[in-house]
């Protein structure tokens, strides 16, 4: 670093960060080197109502007398030391108001000792040499929603371990991680809170050190090797990055000098009473410098593609988990939280003006509008949000015996009144396999075939549904017990054929939605979706198209252990359709009920809709058909009109009396009722010789039978 706090650089700096508009402080605070022939490095923290400051550490003995700091301005305390190297640990000594002297670790600390030590740890990771250019190449510019991203979740302590218990460091990950994802076919990894926190057994969720990449794992370089890696496999890498909270452990942000400085100082909106966390103060300037530095600094120093915003409904809202009389409402007497709704905007500004095409990402669970909207229209400017709505109702419909799913059809049709007011992605995360909630696959109600079956159901049907998909890691092995986040996955699954047939379903079917855009093209738009049956509760069976630029796609999802051999399906134009994917197929565990061959239309009236046609509906499965409409025939020319009277004399001879034209038009209503009348259900041995008796009818005329 070649800035020193006398500069004028680092005045304008330090005038920013008090304007809270400061996104690069990472840069001028903390801990950096100065002079490398002198080992010199310079120190600059935060401790507004500090009476003295000093850096302590093994090079002094931990003595606060030994190297003092100079307040110069601002709340700021600065110090230049010799004789320092990489890997060395240090705190930051304050005597507070009070007269007491405290010990703190850096909150721009870049590395931390390993636990149960809490010091910082001298680190300069400057030198990396990145090999990924052309993966920032292809993906720089603004971020395209319109792109395939399938995520997988992943939580580096329990992904795998040694045989031993011990965990694998980022690079041994690296070296079993990347090629793994890149067989799956996911598009993205994302990566549990990899930020400093103080327990083993923990999910990553309460940070001591937001700067500081997690030591149990190695250090900065080493997660920069862990990104560079799958970078260059054409890999995108999302961090979960927690701004709602933190942890109340000693050496952290809590009562940084002495006083609240990083948090509210009131109770009421200062402290998280559900998880026992201290509430970051958003009204404060300097902690909004410290929160968007932060996300800027995953973002430009890792070259982090995005980032997962943790918890945003706890930050929205004054009253989240506080009953009445517990919470402190806004100067408009209201719950929302107006100190936060403005850092959520300037966030996603300014990571957005850092890198266009980064990604942000808000785990919001309710109702706020306008999440993945712009600010400049009042929204929020997040590019995704969590679909919470929608995973709650997947995931209670698919837990039901399938006697009871034709009661509750509507969770499965209730998600595409709201598919498009937001930019969703689908989430099976950690939170649905863990604390009681069963695995994925332990929620599945039937026998041992029909749990798999139902799995790869919901798979299938997540994965056609409308918006972006996360999948949590372990998800493609297919365990019965639910996560276990101190110990690594049961790989040992494998080993047992439905489960090696599970992860080749997984892998097949992220490769098949990255091939066909029609899944993803117009996530988020009613251009690409169309129902063609959304109401059949009685067979628990839904049916839609997916529309890309140039494909077609008809999903059929069976949500009962039911096959049918004849189940009918509307189509909005004449044309043929080819199964080119099914959950059934026995090489992935299924029963075999499947369509060979081209199917074509017919002209028999069915929801409206006065083409459509005959299939195999497997029993617990998708099938997924690509759709193809008959070109639009064209206009024939009229002919030349030689004589007008003659033409009249030929019309009138050829017309059809009026009241022929009135029985005509009375019987197709006559006929489209009864058909409406019959939709849905079995056909009886009587209908079905009097279809096939119509379809030999249809083959007189021209119009090709179904083959089924």
């Amino acid at each position: 670093m070649d800035i020193q706090f006398q500069s004028p650089v680092f005045a304008e700096k330090s005038a920013l960060f008090t304007k809270g508009l400061l996104c690069d402080g990472y840069r001028y605070f903390g801990a950096h080197p100065l002079d490398v022939e002198k080992k010199q490095w310079q120190f600059v923290v935060w401790a507004p109502h500090a009476q003295k400051a000093a850096v302590v550490g093994e090079f002094n003995v931990w003595d606060y007398e030994a190297n003092p700091m100079q307040p110069i301005g601002e709340g700021l305390f600065a110090a230049v030391i010799n004789h320092l190297a990489p890997g060395e640990c240090y705190k930051y000594a304050f005597l507070t108001p009070e007269g007491k002297w405290i010990y703190k670790a850096d909150p721009y600390g870049q590395a931390a000792q390993l636990r149960p030590a809490t010091a910082s740890c001298l680190a300069d990771a400057s030198g990396y040499a990145w090999e990924d250019a052309d993966y920032l190449a292809a993906h720089a510019g603004q971020h395209q929603r319109s792109a395939p991203m399938s995520i997988y979740e992943v939580h580096l302590s329990s992904w795998r371990q040694h045989e031993d218990g011990s965990l694998l460091t980022y690079r041994e990950i690296a070296a079993q991680l990347v090629d793994y994802v890149r067989e799956m076919g996911f598009t993205h990894v994302e990566f549990l809170p990899v930020m400093e926190y103080p327990l083993d057994d923990s999910w990553g969720y309460q940070v001591t050190g937001f700067f500081s990449v997690n030591s149990r794992y190695g250090q900065p370089e080493d997660f920069k090797y862990l990104v560079d890696q799958l970078h260059q496999a054409g890999i995108g890498v999302i961090l979960d990055w927690v701004p709602a909270h933190f942890c109340k452990d000693d050496p952290g942000l809590r009562r940084f000098d002495g006083t609240p400085i990083y948090e509210h100082p009131n109770p009421l909106r200062g402290e998280h009473p559900e998880w026992g966390t201290c509430i970051f103060d958003y009204g404060r300037p300097q902690v909004r410098s410290f929160l968007i530095s932060n996300a800027v600094y995953w973002v430009n120093e890792f070259h982090i593609d995005g980032l997962r915003v943790d918890a945003v409904s706890s930050m929205l809202y004054l009253d989240y988990a506080r009953e009445a009389g517990q919470w402190l409402p806004n100067q408009y007497g209201g719950r929302e939280n107006i100190e936060a709704i403005a850092f959520l905007r300037q966030l996603n500004d300014t990571v957005h003006a850092q890198k266009p095409s980064a990604i942000m990402i808000a785990e919001e669970a309710t109702a706020w509008a306008m999440v993945t909207k712009p600010p400049y229209i009042g929204g929020l400017g997040f590019d995704y949000k969590w679909n919470m709505g929608w995973m709650n109702d997947t995931l209670n419909f698919m837990s039901m015996d399938s006697v009871y799913r034709k009661y509750h059809h509507d969770k499965l049709t209730f998600s595409l009144m709201y598919a498009f007011s937001e930019n969703f992605i689908l989430p099976l995360d950690h939170d649905e396999v863990v604390h009681g909630k069963k695995s994925l696959l332990g929620k599945m109600p039937g026998d041992y075939w029909q749990q798999f079956a139902s799995l790869r159901l919901l798979l299938g049907y997540t994965f056609t549904h409308p918006g972006k998909k996360l999948l949590f890691m372990g998800t493609e092995l297919a365990p019965f017990i639910e996560w276990r986040f101190y110990e690594g996955l049961e790989w040992h699954l494998l080993q047992y054929e439905m489960h090696r047939h599970m992860q080749g379903y997984v892998a097949a079917l992220n490769h098949f939605y990255v091939e066909h855009a029609a899944l993803w093209e117009e996530d988020f738009s009613w251009e690409g979706f169309k129902w063609l049956g959304a109401n059949d509760s009685m067979h628990s069976i839904i049916s839609f198209l997916r529309k890309g630029k140039d494909e077609q796609l008809a999903v059929i999802c069976n949500f009962t252990p039911v096959a049918w051999e004849d189940y009918r399906i509307n189509l909005p134009q004449p044309g043929t359709v080819e199964e080119i994917f099914s959950s059934d197929q026995p090489g992935w565990g299924g029963s075999g009920v499947t369509n060979t061959g081209l199917l074509h239309t017919q002209e028999v009236l069915w929801n409206d809709s006065p083409y459509s046609l005959q299939l195999r509906v497997p029993p617990l499965g998708v099938s997924i058909l690509r759709y193809t409409p008959d070109p639009e025939p064209k206009p024939k020319r009229a002919p030349a009109r030689k004589n007008s009277g003659a033409g009249k004399k030929a019309a009138k001879k050829n017309a059809v009396p009026a009241k022929d034209i009135t029985n005509v038009e009375k019987d197709a209503v006559a006929s489209k009722a009864k058909l409406a009348a019959n939709i849905g259900k079995k056909p009886t041995a009587k209908g079905k010789k009097r279809a096939v008796s119509s379809q030999k009818k249809e083959d007189k005329t021209g119009i090709k039978a179904d083959p089924s």
